[in-house]
Formats: structure tokens, C-alpha cells, sequence
């Protein structure tokens, strides 16, 4: 499991969809806690299978822990529909999975 949580991090050269869905959520949701692991190498049988124009591509599953102001007030699912929204034009070009963790500040801290 690769680890993506330091975008500074020598793990995600090369990681050109990892960097993108950072910048998307990082501009769309502010997070105070942004962590992303490419889980792809768990779903290896995957790889044969079409996803897109990229088929067999890496970096086809993330899980990904968010914890966003923006969340306040939002249910579980509006909070996965709007990740997958955001995310949309990844999904479509190749990404296959996400597996989701989404708190507001409040709910993270409770968790402490």
C-alpha cells in the first residue's frame, strides 16, 4: 500500500492521477486531513479488465480519509456523492474504486 499523505513525499513521483485528486479535493473541500492510498497493487486482477481510454492503467484504486468543514450538515451519502462528483472526470478516464472515510472537524475530533 502506497502512502500519499505528504504531497512532498518521493512516493508519488510519477503518481499523476494521485496528484490530481489531491489538487481537486484540496481546492473543493479545504481539508484539515487529506490522506490518499493507491490501493491498485491490492486489485491486480483487475489490470486485464477495460477502465477507460487508459485501459490497464495503474492507480485504478484509492482509499482515501477526508475530514472537511464542508462536510458540516451533509449525510453520509451527499458527502460520498459529492467526492465522486469532484472526482468524476477521474472516474470516467480509468479510476475504478474509491473506499471512503469522510468526517466533519467535530466528528474527527470525537474520534480522538
Amino acid at each position: 500500500m502506497t502512502s500519499l499523505s505528504d504531497p512532498t513525499s518521493s512516493s508519488i513521483s510519477g503518481a499523476t492521477r494521485a496528484v490530481r485528486v489531491r489538487k481537486v479535493l484540496e481546492t473543493a473541500l479545504f481539508p484539515t486531513r487529506l490522506d490518499i492510498q493507491d490501493e491498485s497493487h491490492r486489485h491486480a486482477h483487475h489490470v486485464e479488465q477495460t477502465r477507460g481510454p487508459n485501459a490497464g492503467a495503474t492507480e485504478t484504486h484509492f482509499r482515501l480519509y477526508i475530514v472537511s468543514p464542508v462536510f458540516e450538515g451533509m449525510s453520509r451519502v451527499a458527502r460520498s456523492r459529492k467526492v465522486h462528483d469532484l472526482l468524476a472526470p477521474e472516474l470516467a478516464d480509468g479510476l475504478h474504486a474509491l473506499a471512503l472515510t469522510l468526517r466533519t472537524p467535530a466528528e474527527e475530533e470525537a474520534t480522538v
